[in-house]
C-alpha cells in the first residue's frame, strides 16, 4: 500500500498562521507600550492653548460677531505652531485676566494687548489679539459708552454755536461716526449744554497685499479688520503709503470707465463702484504720484478676497460704509505693503 507523506501545502499553511501570530502579539505589545509612556499633552487636559488661561472667551476665527478673520484658518495651526511668543502669551493672559475683572478694567486689557502687535508672534497669536481687541472696541469704541483712562475716547460738552462737523475736524475723525456713536438722527439737532461722545483721531488703515486683509487703527491702537479686493496681475495695487485725498470722499459718484468708454451713474444695474467711495493720495513708496486709485465698495462680492480690480482696494458694501465713516481726508494714511 502505497503510504502518504506529509502535505507540504498545510505545513506552509501552518508556518504562515504561526507568523502573523507572532506579528500580531508584537504589535499588540508595542501599542500598549506607546499608550502607557506616551508624552502628556502639552496643551493640558482641557485642551485649552497654552498660551491662553482656561477661563478666556477667545474662539478660533471671528474678528467681531459676524465677521471671518480672513487670515485665520481654525483648525490648520495649533496654539504651539513655530513661532509661539512666550512672552506674548504672558501678556495675552494678563490682559484676559484683567478683562474678567469688569468693565473699568476693559481700557487696560485692550491696552496691554496692544502691546503684543508690536512683538513677532504666530499667526495664530495674532489671530487671538485681533479678535480679542475688535471685541473690546465694541465696548470703548462703538458705543456711548466711555471709560475711566481712556485716551481714545472722551465727553465733550457742546457750546453755543457748535457744529458737529467742525467738532468732528477738532478731533480729526468724520461726523458721521460721532453721530453713529451718539445716536444723532440729525446733524442739526445738537444743543448747547449737551454732552456726547468724541473720539480721538485719526484712524488709519493697512493694507496686506499677500492676505487680502485691511487692519484699522485709531492713532496706534487695532480696532479691527476687513476682507478686501485688490490688483488684478498688470493692475496691482501699488505699496506704499496713501493719504485720504480731501474733497474725494463720496457716495456713489458718477464714474467712468476708460477701458469701456462708458459713464456709470449711480443707480445703473451695473454700477461698479458700490456704496462709498473714499479717493486715496500717494505720498511714499511706489504711490507716489499714482492717481485714480480709491477704497471703495463693490457690485460683485464674489470678488471680496481676489485680485479683479484694476488696482483699487475693494470692501463689502456695509464695511465700505464704515471705514468712509472714519477715515479723515488729510488726516487718515492708507499703508498698503506685501
Amino acid at each position: 500500500m502505497a503510504r502518504f507523506g506529509a502535505n507540504p501545502v498545510n505545513n506552509q499553511r501552518s508556518r504562515t498562521k504561526s507568523f502573523l501570530y507572532i506579528i500580531l502579539i508584537v504589535v499588540v505589545i508595542g501599542v500598549a507600550i506607546a499608550v502607557l509612556f506616551r508624552p502628556q499633552n502639552s496643551e493640558g487636559e482641557g485642551n485649552e492653548p497654552a498660551d491662553v488661561p482656561a477661563d478666556s472667551s477667545i474662539s478660533s476665527g471671528a474678528i467681531n460677531p459676524g465677521q471671518t478673520d480672513p487670515n485665520l484658518d481654525s483648525g490648520s495651526e495649533t496654539v504651539e505652531e513655530a513661532g509661539t511668543n512666550p512672552q506674548a502669551a504672558e501678556i495675552i493672559a494678563e490682559a484676559m485676566r484683567l478683562a474678567g475683572t469688569g468693565s473699568d478694567s476693559t481700557i487696560e486689557a485692550r491696552d496691554r494687548l496692544s502691546e503684543t502687535l508690536a512683538l513677532a508672534m504666530s499667526s495664530r497669536q495674532q489671530a487671538l489679539v485681533r479678535e480679542q481687541m475688535a471685541k473690546f472696541a465694541e465696548q470703548w469704541l462703538f458705543s456711548k459708552t466711555t471709560f475711566p483712562n481712556d485716551k481714545l475716547c472722551n465727553l465733550y460738552k457742546v457750546k453755543s454755536g457748535d457744529k458737529l462737523a467742525v467738532i468732528g475736524t477738532q478731533y480729526k475723525v468724520p461726523y458721521e461716526i460721532l453721530m453713529e456713536i451718539n445716536g444723532i438722527s440729525d446733524p442739526k439737532s445738537l444743543r448747547a449744554g449737551q454732552v456726547i461722545k468724541v473720539i480721538n483721531g485719526p484712524f488709519h488703515a493697512r493694507i496686506y497685499l499677500s492676505i487680502f486683509r485691511m487692519d484699522l487703527f485709531l492713532q496706534n491702537t487695532y480696532v479691527r479688520s476687513f476682507p478686501v479686493g485688490l490688483g488684478k496681475p498688470g493692475r496691482e495695487t501699488p505699496t506704499g503709503v496713501w493719504v485720504v485725498k480731501p474733497g474725494n470722499k463720496l457716495i456713489k459718484p458718477p464714474w467712468w470707465d476708460e477701458e469701456a468708454e462708458r459713464l456709470y451713474q449711480p443707480d445703473d444695474p451695473d454700477y461698479p463702484l458700490g456704496s462709498r467711495w473714499i479717493g486715496l493720495e500717494g505720498i511714499e513708496g511706489e504711490a507716489v504720484g499714482r492717481t485714480g486709485f480709491a477704497i471703495h465698495g463693490t457690485k460683485d462680492p464674489n470678488e471680496i478676497g481676489t485680485a479683479a480690480s484694476r488696482g483699487c482696494i475693494r470692501l463689502h458694501n456695509g464695511d465700505a460704509v464704515l471705514v468712509y465713516n472714519l477715515l479723515m481726508p488729510g488726516h487718515s494714511r492708507v499703508e498698503v505693503v506685501e
